[in-house]
């Protein structure tokens, strides 16, 4: 498995990066009608030659679709991949409607996870058609991948793309699903307050396919803030973190001193992790199980420091 790992992460990260080039596919126009997320009917004339995100990981789906070139506004949060840079930006908290017009989008892109299904009203008195997404699971991923690809006259390459990081996934799980012991893992958005994922996260389903188990896997609240005493009673074998600080073993007892007796820090088993391939749920988020792999099951490499950041 030491052996796989790595050569295929490499070509994942390659193909995410590959994949946001410009895709040419016209076909005429024709209206679509879909039912999103929000339980709503859109009607999109398709393919759409105008599209808005409204939150980072939409985008990077756009791109992931074959749809980059497509992009005529991201929001100010914006930053991947590097063609974001060139593509004009608003501010999608309290959303700029007076910029966004401007833009002339014949899609927006929006998720409840991030955006208010109120706007929906406003998007409707502008007579915009605005198709709002949810991601419960790495599946609703895909399928996103492949919807904007559909809208977008993208389809074909999109649904190529999305087939592959699938894949990837059942992979990645088949490779992992033999191995023992399955560290206990306690996943931290922050080391200052003690931030979580509850049931049926998506970031769960990250830890199990890397090979984990998620200690708040089965906690009812969405995003849990968990007590010292709670972690001490769950005792993980890891701590992962969305760290940007380099919080490590000594940081987290220095903060939380009854700690001592946690198998995480006893063996100095906590790691930071790039937040934006765990907590944005985008194409990204495969690097982020494969990466969350090689953390929690350290054999199956040779101390690659480029690929583990302790």
């Amino acid at each position: 498995m030491r052996a796989r790992l790595l050569p295929l992460l490499a070509a994942l990260t390659g193909l995410m990066i590959v994949n946001a080039g410009c895709n040419k596919n016209s076909t005429a126009r024709k209206t679509v009608d879909l039912t999103d997320d929000l339980g709503r009917t859109v009607s999109i004339n398709a393919p759409v030659q105008r599209i808005v995100t409204m939150a980072p990981n939409l985008t990077e789906i756009t791109f992931a679709a074959g749809a980059g070139d497509k992009l005529v506004g991201v929001t100010t949060a914006d930053d991947y991949p590097p063609e974001v840079d060139s593509i004009p930006r608003f501010s999608a908290v309290g959303v700029d409607f007076e910029a966004l017009v401007t833009m002339k989008p014949d899609l927006v892109l929006a998720t409840d996870q991030v955006n208010s299904p109120k706007d929906a009203d406003m998007f409707a008195s502008l007579d915009i058609p605005v198709l709002y997404l949810s991601f419960a699971g790495m599946d609703d991923i895909f399928d996103a991948i492949k919807t904007v690809g559909e809208v977008a006259g993208t389809g074909s390459r999109a649904a190529d793309h999305a087939g592959t990081l699938r894949e990837a996934v059942v992979d990645l799980g088949r490779q992992t699903s033999a191995l023992t012991p399955r560290p206990r893992v306690l996943f931290l958005i922050s080391s200052d307050r003690l931030f979580g994922f509850g049931k049926d996260s998506y970031v769960h389903e990250i830890i199990r396919t890397a090979g984990g188990e998620s200690i708040s896997a089965e906690m009812d609240v969405t995003a849990p803030v968990f007590s010292e005493e709670y972690v001490i009673e769950q005792a993980p074998d890891v701590i992962i973190g969305a760290f940007q600080d380099g919080t490590d073993a000594d940081d987290l007892l220095k903060k939380y001193p009854a700690w001592s007796t946690v198998p995480a820090i006893q063996s100095g088993r906590v790691y930071s992790i790039d937040p934006d391939i765990v907590l944005r749920p985008g194409p990204r988020v495969v690097e982020g199980a494969f990466r969350m792999a090689l953390l929690l099951h350290p054999d199956l490499l040779e101390n690659d420091a480029s690929v583990i950041r302790r």
